[in-house]
This record gives C-alpha cells, sequence and structure tokens, in this order.
C-alpha cells in the first residue's frame, strides 16, 4: 500500500537535507554559505524551538535499533502520545519559514538532497498523522521490523562517509596553509567541529570548555619559562594570545574561531618540542 508524504512537511528530513548541504559547503569550502546553513540549523532546531521537540521525537524512535518488539511498541505508542500535544500550527508556521528561507538563500535544490534514512523518516511522519487506524498499524508494522531489526544502520555508515570526507578535506586545507601536520589533539578539535552540525553543536561546545581555558592555563605556564620571560617580545605575544582566548566567550563558534583555536594548539606544541 502506497502512503501520500509531502517531504518539505517532514522536520526530521528538513533538518538531515540541511546537514547534508552543510558537510558539501564544508568540503567546498564556501564559508557563508555554511555559516548560513548553520544558523538556519541552530535557529530551527533547538530543544526549546516547535521543531526542536518535533525532531527530538523523530529521533526518539527513528534512532532506536536492533530492541525487542514490546520495546518497540511501547516507545511508538508512548512517543505518539507526545506528539499529539505538540502545536501543529506552530510546527506548520515555522516549517514554512524555514522552506522560505531555503528557497530563498540556498536554492530549492536543497529538498533534492539524497537522505539515507528517507523512507524511515516519511514512515514516522506518516505515524505522526491522522491516518486511519488499519494504515497506522500498517505503518507501525514496518517501523517495528527496522527498530527490532536495525536495518538502517546504512544511514549512520553514510553520514559517517561524509563527516570523513569533510574531515580529511579539511586537515589537507589546513596543513597545506601552516605547512605542518595536524597533532592528536589538533585532529580531536577537527573531528569535533566536523561533526558539530548533527547535534547543534554541543559536543563541540562542551570540548571547547575544557580546551579553552587548558590552552589559558599552558599559555601563563609557558610565560613563567626564562628564555619567555626574559624576551620582551615573547612576552607581549603570549599576552595577545590570552586576550584572544578570552575573547573567544563572546564570538561564536565558526571556521575562523576553529582556526584561530588550531594555530595555538600548534604555537603550545612547537613551545614544547
Amino acid at each position: 500500500m502506497k502512503f501520500k508524504h509531502n517531504k518539505k512537511r517532514n522536520t526530521a528530513f528538513l533538518y538531515e537535507s540541511l546537514i547534508k548541504e552543510c558537510a558539501r559547503s564544508l568540503v567546498k569550502r564556501e564559508e557563508n554559505k555554511t555559516d548560513i546553513i548553520s544558523s538556519m540549523i541552530k535557529e530551527s532546531f533547538k530543544s526549546d524551538t516547535a521543531l526542536g521537540r518535533e525532531l527530538k521525537l523523530y529521533r526518539d524512535i527513528g534512532e532506536v535499533k536492533c530492541v525487542d518488539v514490546y520495546t518497540a511498541e511501547r516507545l511508538i505508542e508512548e512517543t505518539r502520545k507526545e506528539y499529539d500535544n505538540l502545536d501543529k500550527e506552530e510546527i506548520f508556521e515555522k516549517q514554512s519559514a524555514l522552506i522560505d528561507s531555503i528557497n530563498k538563500q540556498l536554492g530549492k535544490d536543497v529538498f533534492n538532497n539524497f537522505v539515507p534514512n528517507y523512507k524511515n523518516l516519511a514512515t514516522i511522519a506518516q505515524i505522526f498523522s491522522k491516518n486511519g487506524v488499519k494504515d497506522r498499524i500498517l505503518l507501525e508494522r514496518k517501523l517495528i521490523s527496522s527498530m527490532v531489526s536495525g536495518k538502517h544502520k546504512g544511514a549512520q555508515k553514510s553520514m559517517t562517509h561524509i563527516n570523513g570526507l569533510v574531515y580529511k578535506t579539511f586537515i589537507n586545507n589546513f596543513n597545506e596553509k601552516y605547512s605542518k601536520a595536524l597533532s592528536e589533539r589538533q585532529s580531536v578539535l577537527l573531528a569535533k567541529f566536523v561533526t558539530s552540525f548533527s547535534d547543534n553543536g554541543l559536543a563541540l561546545k562542551a570540548y571547547l570548555n575544557e580546551e579553552v581555558p587548558k590552552l589559558k592555563s599552558e599559555i601563563i605556564s609557558l610565560k613563567e619559562k626564562n628564555e619567555i620571560k626574559s624576551d620582551g617580545s615573547m612576552v607581549k605575544k603570549a599576552d595577545e594570545v590570552l586576550e584572544l582566548l578570552e575573547s573567544f566567550k563572546k564570538v561564536r563558534i565558526d571556521r575562523s574561531l576553529i582556526t584561530k583555536i588550531l594555530k595555538i594548539q600548534q604555537l603550545i606544541e612547537e613551545a614544547h618540542s
């Protein structure tokens, strides 16, 4: 049986399409476009927004794999109850605004992006909609099958491939520009940055909240070294780096900021060598 589905009105599809477009813009080094998409994702899908709340429900069942039938049925049932309490008018309004922004700022081709788990997302959308009992049961059986077997693991592999491509491209660009191989520390930072668009930057922010204070502490320690203490210009440069690190609290996380942190990490690495 074939069910009708409007992918532009599927919040999870909109999110995944933007993630895919963002990955493509990173690879092509289209910094302005990357910034635009990043802002769209952050503004539209924050956890306290209408689309953010709906996206969470898609994930609550769409990302579940290899569970038993009973658990899958309960998850779908409880998630549907939560969905029924969402403000559908607000969701429609926010979707319309996002679709309009995509059309005007990025182009309609974004909606043609290949999303590997699209069929699964479409099934969830149809379960959430007001289908008849028979149709809903057929759709739920289909979704339960994927939750029990975990057959959509290919979607995760595809996303890993995209992230790997972006990661390698960014590494090559950085290495080419600064003529240095990335240290393990820099590699961790880049991996967090590349995957930040899939979770609204939460993991990256958590990492930077620990990394920036560490960098400040290391620069302060370097200032105490005799060879730096005795060189006025070196002390001045160290102070400038500390000032720069302090300023990171007030700026948004983007490619420019990540590049600056990579350079500071490189500076510390060289100072210790």
